[in-house]
Formats: structure tokens, C-alpha cells, sequence
């Protein structure tokens, strides 16, 4: 009987531990009312999430697409939050005019003492709120912004990701960048960028670039590094795929297409894209991958939910295979 007593209360002290810390991991995403952080409307639309998680904030920048005066206006957005359920006013960090659109950001990377965010051009001249939908024009470019402090952003350079010899009217449409450093050798970086399926550049600079490759893929790519390999999100049609690779040339097709609650969501009814992840399985406020992506409907975008009624969305998961949501007030 002692014995039994003697062990019994440190047992009771560590399944108290473990309990709590498992409650800890778990509280942060079991607070967040509803799978939609952004919600668009008739004269709204979010899009194209990218994600930095830094110094226990998240900075969270987006397309916003908004009509004006008549006319549709593209623009880059960044808000903050600390706990994924309260975010901070969106601050507008790229200029207006519907011949370049600043938008759809890729992602933030530390390169040397800055902070760089990539993003693209989406013109869309003229547009006017009841026109059809119509997509950027041949002279979408990619860009780089940068930053000392995650809040003051430079004017936008052009990335020639084709060759610094290549004139910016030869280099062909391209959209979606997204900067990951090389996993065998720091120092250099890789800007993916949908042209011709996903193509590759690489710089040690950010400046000087060579082109390397490209493979079959959808738009919006975003890429992790794990176990020795990239691990490449993208979008088709409908939905986030997934591709992986272990030296950037041989690419397969792992998994499932990724369509989480989409058959319930009706704000997610005409398409799921633009689903970025970021890897917080090792800190023990998460404990998972986080997915953030955007969500467009009840209509299709075809049938114009694009400039409007689109919003962002976050999912979670252990093993990019199974994913969960907040489960309330995700109608």
C-alpha cells in the first residue's frame, strides 16, 4: 500500500503535465471560431494568403481586390495577429493603378539584414465593376519589396529571373513567385514562378538570376523543405495539390487534391486555391502544419466570384494527408 501511494501521486503529477501541455498546444487552435480569417463580399475579395510567423506574431499578407469609383483595384495587404483569431486592420503596403495591381504575395524571407516579400504585377486596365471577369494581362511580372522592420516596405524591383540580359518585355507573362533557400547549399535562393507549368530560377544575390528548369504544375506554389526534399503546394482547377522532390527536376504527385469542408462552405463552393503551409510542429502552442488559403463562392469565378466573395481560410494537420478545421460558424 505505501508503495502503491508513492507512485501514485508523481503519476498523478504527470498525467497533470502532460494533460496541460497537451491543453497548451492545443488552445490557440481550439479558440478560433470559424475556418474563414477574412471574410469578402459583393464588393470584396480576398486572396492569395502568405504567411510569416515571427517573434510569436503572425504576419499575414494578401491580395485584397476591391472596386473603386467604379473600377476594380488590386492591392497587397498586411495584418497581424498573435493568437489566429483577432487580426489587426488591414495596412494597404502597395500602390494604386489598375496598370500594374501589386498583389498576390508569395511569401517573406529573412536575406542578410532584411526582410523580403515577393508578389506580382496582375494588370487590369480599365476595368470596370460590371464587366466580365478577366484575368491579367501579358505584362504581369514578379517582384520583390523589402523591409527592416516587417512594416516599412521599398518600392517594388523587378525580379529577371530569366537572365539580367533578357528585357523585361521578353521575359513573358509570369505570375505567383514564392523564394525558398536551397536545402544542400545556403546561401543560395530559389524564386518558383508559374510560367510553363512552375519554372525555377536561382541567385545567390537576389539580383543576378539564372533559369534553371520547370515542371507541370498549377498557379499559387508555395514550397516546404523537409527530410532531405521539397515538399511543393499548388493549385489546379480546384483544390491544393501537392508534389515532391528531392533535387528540383523529378517532381511526383503525392496525395490527394486537398478540397477540406468544400462541399459544406458555401463562401468555398466555387473554388479552394492558393493554399500555403507553413511547418509549427515543433512549437508547442500548435504542434501542426497550418494551412492558409482562400475560398471563392457560392459561384465559380468564371461566373464572377474572382473580384468578389472570396475569403481566407486556415486548416491545420500532422501529416499534410489529414486536415482539420475550426468547426463553428463554418457555413
Amino acid at each position: 500500500m505505501i508503495l502503491i501511494k508513492q507512485c501514485s501521486i508523481p503519476l498523478i503529477i504527470v498525467v497533470y503535465f502532460f494533460s496541460t501541455q497537451i491543453s497548451a498546444q492545443n488552445s490557440i487552435l481550439d479558440n478560433i471560431n470559424s475556418p474563414i480569417l477574412f471574410k469578402g463580399n459583393d464588393s470584396v475579395a480576398y486572396r492569395d494568403p502568405a504567411i510569416l510567423y515571427h517573434k510569436d506574431v503572425f504576419h499575414l499578407f494578401y491580395t485584397q481586390v476591391k472596386s473603386e469609383n467604379g473600377y476594380i483595384y488590386s492591392y497587397t495587404v498586411q495584418s497581424t495577429s498573435s493568437d489566429l483569431k483577432h487580426w489587426s486592420i488591414g495596412k494597404i503596403i502597395t500602390p494604386k493603378g489598375q496598370n500594374l495591381n501589386y498583389c498576390s504575395p508569395g511569401n517573406v524571407i529573412r536575406f542578410k539584414d532584411e526582410w523580403i516579400l515577393s508578389l506580382q504585377t496582375y494588370p487590369r486596365p480599365g476595368l470596370r465593376v460590371e464587366d466580365k471577369t478577366r484575368y491579367g494581362t501579358a505584362d504581369a511580372r514578379i517582384f520583390i519589396m523589402r523591409s527592416k522592420d516587417l512594416e516599412h516596405w521599398s518600392e517594388p524591383e523587378l525580379l529577371k529571373v530569366k537572365g539580367s540580359e533578357i528585357k523585361e518585355a521578353a521575359m513573358g507573362r509570369m505570375i505567383d513567385p514564392y523564394l525558398i533557400e536551397d536545402k544542400d547549399e545556403k546561401g543560395k535562393w530559389w524564386c518558383f514562378y508559374k510560367q510553363n507549368g512552375v519554372s525555377m530560377s536561382y541567385s545567390y544575390d537576389l539580383k543576378n538570376w539564372t533559369y534553371c528548369c520547370n515542371t507541370e504544375s498549377g498557379e499559387n506554389v508555395s514550397v516546404l523543405k523537409k527530410n532531405n526534399e521539397y515538399i511543393l503546394f499548388h493549385s489546379p482547377p480546384n483544390g491544393i495539390a501537392i508534389k515532391r522532390s528531392d533535387n528540383l527536376k523529378d517532381w511526383k504527385d503525392w496525395g490527394d487534391v486537398i478540397v477540406l469542408d468544400q462541399n459544406h462552405w458555401s463562401w468555398a463552393k466555387g473554388r479552394i486555391s492558393a493554399g500555403t503551409v507553413i511547418d509549427l510542429r515543433s512549437n508547442s502552442k500548435f504542434g501542426k502544419y497550418l494551412m492558409f488559403f482562400h475560398g471563392s463562392g457560392p459561384k465559380t469565378e468564371e461566373e464572377g466570384d474572382f473580384d468578389k466573395n472570396a475569403s481566407l481560410g486556415i486548416a491545420w494537420s500532422n501529416d499534410l494527408i489529414h486536415w482539420n478545421w475550426p468547426r463553428k460558424d463554418s457555413k
